[in-house]
């Protein structure tokens, strides 16, 4: 590693950090974007189809679970958060599933908009001895209108006074938009809450001025119009995101590499990863905004909350499906992975 990146160091003992991860069922974040239900139907695969070389799935079990930006609200009520999701479903029956699981979760629904000429989005995936065999969506891509956007935004206005943090999270499903961005901007203001985003690509031009920023590394690739493959051009992207989007902060992360903070004020921290196994991504970067957002919202600093974000990330990578992660576990392993004497 070169000078130019500072790997985290013994600086961070985990009972502090657990303070203020105490501190999250104080701590309310809003997540605006798009509502997706997750599904997955899993089953045993023992033969080749007679009618097709692909394989022929014994279904044992089906379940369903948040996705998309429920799946943030999902991630911070598990963390010990309260959350408020404001988005927008279908008028259908997937939509009205989406409702009743957000309010079991005790969340209030009041800012999700039903559009009765939308379908609301469903990823479908086939799974089988743990491997993905296939996913299929329904959903709707188009734009919302404006009378919608306008709608969203009187319910932020009339929450934001009440939310520590704002996480718009984008799955490119025509929620996120340059008007929709400018409308939240002018609402939170810049002394306002912490305001973060989990990108799409191909929408980066919406996200300027934001507080955090967390593409992965594909992501920030793609927007510097090059791939990230070593420290040099890791480097390069960081930089030019910085400057280009006018943030406080960038935090890519990288997979099985970790992830990388860049500051505004021009310091540059590497946090490697703690995944010991990788059995599925889904749901990863739902799990880093949500715990870093929760994080800075509840006063941690920048990378302290990138190094919680990271535990977070390293425990849902470990399970298959769209997974979450409870405060006391994530205590427990920050505990184990910080190398940190807890009574230093």
């Amino acid at each position: 590693m070169s000078k130019a990146i500072r790997e985290i160091g013994l600086e961070y003992n985990p009972r502090e950090l657990n303070q203020y991860i105490d501190r999250f069922p104080e701590t309310t974040v809003m997540v605006v974007g798009d509502v997706i239900l997750d599904e997955y139907i899993w089953g045993d695969v023992s033969r080749i189809s007679p009618e097709a070389p692909v394989p022929v799935v014994e279904v044992r079990e089906e379940t369903k679970m948040l996705g998309g930006a429920a799946n943030v609200v999902r991630n911070i009520a598990s963390l010990g958060g309260k959350a408020i999701l404001c988005g927008i479903t279908g008028a259908d029956r997937t939509g009205r599933e989406v409702l009743q699981r957000i309010r079991s979760l005790g969340s209030t629904t009041d800012g999700i908009l039903m559009d009765p000429d939308r379908v609301t989005t469903i990823k479908t995936r086939i799974v089988a001895h743990n491997q993905q065999v296939v996913r299929f969506d329904r959903e709707s891509r188009l734009e919302i209108r404006t009378e919608q956007v306008k709608r969203l935004l009187a319910f932020v206005e009339s929450c934001c006074h009440k939310v520590d943090g704002v996480i718009v999270s984008d799955y490119g499903k025509g929620v996120v938009s340059g008007s929709l961005m400018r409308g939240l901007r002018s609402i939170l203001g810049k002394r306002g809450p912490v305001f973060a985003v989990d990108p799409k690509t191909g929408n980066f031009e919406y996200y300027l001025g934001v507080d955090v920023i967390t593409p992965n590394h594909h992501e920030a690739g793609a927007f510097c119009g090059f791939r990230i493959t070593d420290e040099r051009t890791l480097l390069k992207a960081g930089r030019h995101m910085l400057k280009a989007l006018e943030c406080r902060s960038v935090l890519i992360t990288q997979g099985k590499d970790g992830m990388t903070l860049f500051e505004r004020e021009g310091e540059i921290t590497h946090i490697p990863t703690v995944a010991q196994k990788v059995f599925d991504v889904t749901g990863a970067g739902d799990t880093v905004i949500s715990t870093f957002c929760l994080g800075l919202a509840s006063g941690m600093d920048l990378k302290a909350a990138a190094i919680i974000s990271n535990v977070a990330a390293g425990i849902v990578v470990g399970e298959v499906g769209t997974s979450t992660v409870k405060a006391r576990e994530l205590k427990q392993k920050i505990k184990e992975h910080l190398t940190l004497n807890i009574d230093h």
